[in-house]
């Protein structure tokens, strides 16, 4: 009998494997995100919010999100610090943050504070594990990517799902949406901590540099990468937020199951997942630029339409599932190229700097849609959202003609 012949490539088994608990982990992770958005309603009836402290439960997640991520960046911690024990640790920490809000009575001021914490110990889960994602992968780093930000969007979705489950036709309890997330939380600590490891093409751990911080902003075809992912992060939490709530109303107004309603708003966000996975399939074999072009003109346009079919809650629902698809498909590719561009030895600082840029933009256009929709209605509230594609496709055709652009996807603009 002959030997059987060694594995031609020993690190893919332990690749996918680590690649998929990782995943898994920061799904879990995420669903702490919108664990308090989910349950607005009623946080609204029981505390007696304003138009405004609503949007500040959202908000401040964002604003905790960006704190932490600055400090991370200024400070090189993603680069400087084991990457799974980081995100082990923040995720755990963010559970009990989130979960003290089930434990105490909270008013309008404290349930804020909560959640901006909240958003600060996020800012140790999500950089991080696209730190991680690049130590295992080169040619295939934004199908990768891809998946972890598909995770991420299903995590983001699961307080609404959970709000379904628990709500049917009625009011949910939001003690329980919240306790729910947190749990999971804490189960993606000990996932990460006991199955994640970093991979082959780690770097060792970097000297601190606080200059790194600044290079998003001066490095020419990083700047420009950086700027199609903010025009893409002006539309899409503003989308998240706001469109589950969109839907309830034109629900309300046509007669239909709230609760309908709410599985609706929970598949608008998760359909999300289908167009990373697709979005870094494509981009691995045409381009990044190419991808994030045709996805940025496919959401933007469902910003114009979304509006005039509020009255049409069954088309409304068709095209959010489209615009669900195509808002969070390209941002797994801005991330890649941002770490195909970036010095190598401070890939994690990079992202870093580039999420918080990111959430900070988003705290304009959260809060920017609800005085419109109130104002103006839902018809007109989300035409704010069409300025962030627009900027962002232009910038992607200045990379796409910049030299560097063939350092992405292995060649492929």
């Amino acid at each position: 009998m002959h030997a059987p012949s060694p594995d031609p490539n020993p690190e893919l088994g332990a690749k996918w494997a680590t690649l998929g608990w990782l995943a898994l982990a920061e799904l879990l992770a995420m669903a702490l995100w919108f664990s308090a958005s989910a349950v607005v309603p009623q946080l609204g009836a029981e505390l007696d919010l304003s138009g405004g402290q609503r949007a500040w439960v959202t908000a401040s997640v964002q604003l905790g999100f960006v704190l932490g991520a600055l400090l991370s960046a200024l400070t090189n911690l993603a680069d400087r610090v084991p990457t799974q024990r980081l995100f082990a640790a923040c995720a755990l920490v963010g559970a009990g943050v989130n979960a003290a809000l089930v434990w105490v009575e909270p008013d309008p001021g404290t349930l804020i504070a909560l959640r901006m914490l909240t958003g600060v110990c996020l800012a140790g889960v999500y950089p991080p594990a696209m730190k991680l994602v690049a130590t295992w992968t080169r040619r295939d780093r934004g199908l990768a990517i891809g998946i972890l930000v598909g995770a991420l969007t299903v995590g983001s979705a699961l307080p609404h799902l959970l709000n379904a489950v628990l709500g049917g036709a009625g009011m949910p309890p939001w003690r329980h949406v919240l306790a729910g997330a947190s749990a999971l939380a804490a189960l993606a600590a000990v996932v990460v901590a006991v199955f994640v490891r970093e991979g082959p093409y780690a770097t060792p751990s970097a000297p601190f540099q606080w200059r790194q911080g600044a290079r998003a902003l001066t490095h020419g075809p990083t700047r420009l990468a950086n700027l199609g992912y903010l025009g893409h992060m002006w539309e899409l939490y503003a989308m998240w937020t706001w469109v589950p709530l969109c839907l309830l109303a034109s629900y309300e107004g046509a007669g239909w199951s709230l609760g309908a309603a709410r599985w609706a708003g929970f598949a608008v966000v998760a359909s999300g997942a289908v167009g990373c996975v697709a979005a870094g399939l494509f981009a691995d074999r045409l381009g990044r630029t190419t991808v994030t072009i045709a996805s940025l003109a496919v959401s933007g346009s469902c910003c114009l339409l979304a509006g005039l079919l509020i009255d049409h809650p069954a088309v409304l629902t068709g095209l959010c599932l489209v615009w669900g698809v195509a808002v969070v498909a390209d941002s797994a590719q801005f991330s890649a190229a941002v770490s195909e561009l970036a010095d190598p030895r401070y890939v994690g600082t990079a992202l870093t700097m580039q999420t918080s840029l990111g959430f900070l933009l988003t705290l304009v256009t959260i809060q920017a849609v609800p005085p419109l929709a109130e104002a103006l209605g839902w018809e007109r509230a989300f035409l704010v959202l069409v300025p962030g594609p627009v900027v962002g496709i232009a910038a992607m055709l200045r990379l796409r003609a910049h030299p560097d652009a063939l350092k992405l996807a292995s060649g492929r603009r």
